[in-house]
């Protein structure tokens, strides 16, 4: 796998994590550590890019 390839992938996982953020923020039944938890994971990936890509 190129790195390009490797941050192209990241970018899905990225957008598709925030994705599922915006829906479990309107859910009333999404707890607050869910949602936590899914905003670390979204954090790790951006960092993860941010490397790759400079």
């Amino acid at each position: 796998m190129t790195v390009a390839s490797h941050v192209e992938e990241l970018r899905k996982k990225h957008q598709n994590l925030s994705a599922a953020v915006e829906r479990a923020q309107r859910s009333p039944g999404t707890s607050d550590l869910e949602i936590a938890a899914m905003k670390r994971e979204k954090l790790r990936l951006k960092e993860q890019i941010t490397r790759y890509a400079h």
